[in-house]
């Protein structure tokens, strides 16, 4: 397998928004802990920038996204007794007054149309601008587009080859992020959409 990231791992700190310039991160989905699922992600430099450790203990119902020094940054639970899959998003390690929800997109006539999030406890109905994400294309095929409420693209999912055409597989990735967006965001909404789509490897039970 081509190599994914450097021998030597810097931590880091990333911001879209700080630097006023789409920033290019490879998503691997693999841990930095033995025997745990995870993702690990890294700049354009191959430097350390979040991680997701999960230990597979039963009733763990929670994913946390974390900084490279492990501090926690967003904290993923899915809602239970949803009818679709519906997740929210806390900032930190807090369990009250989620950040926004991230619910599978069901209309079986549009589907381009992956999930999209909203602000929790707005109006149900979509048409009130409610929604600040909306998801489309294939997570399976590593192709998808984050559009704003306005529909402009914010982030994007595309696969990625290493130098001389080498493909790594669907299990690295690029996501590249928009100075509007906080990448930590993008990478919440990536851990979701892997828990919907990706049967293969599930967080949750």
């Amino acid at each position: 397998m081509a190599k994914v990231y450097p021998e030597n791992i810097t931590p880091v700190s990333v911001s879209s928004v700080v630097c006023k310039k789409p920033v290019v991160l490879t998503v691997w989905k693999k841990s930095l802990l033995f025997g745990c699922d995870g993702f690990t992600v890294y700049d354009s430099l191959g430097n350390l920038v979040f991680r997701v450790d999960n230990y597979t203990a039963t009733g763990n119902r929670e994913i946390v996204l974390m900084d490279a020094s492990g501090h926690t940054l967003h904290t993923i639970r899915r809602k239970m007794l949803s009818l679709r899959n519906n997740f929210l998003v806390y900032d930190g390690e807090t369990a009250v007054n989620p950040r926004f929800s991230v619910t599978k997109h069901g209309n079986i006539f549009n589907t381009n149309s992956l999930a999209y999030a909203s602000i929790v406890g707005s109006p149900k109905n979509r048409n009130e601008r409610n929604v600040i994400f909306e998801i489309e294309g294939s997570y399976a095929q590593k192709s998808c587009m984050v559009y704003d409420d306005g529909r402009t693209c914010v982030a994007d999912i595309r696969r990625k080859e290493a130098k001389g055409g080498v493909a790594l597989g669907g299990d690295v990735f690029a996501l590249v992020v928009q100075p509007s967006v906080d990448p930590a965001i993008a990478m919440a909404l990536v851990v979701i959409l892997d828990q919907m789509f990706d049967t293969s490897r599930r967080f949750f039970p």
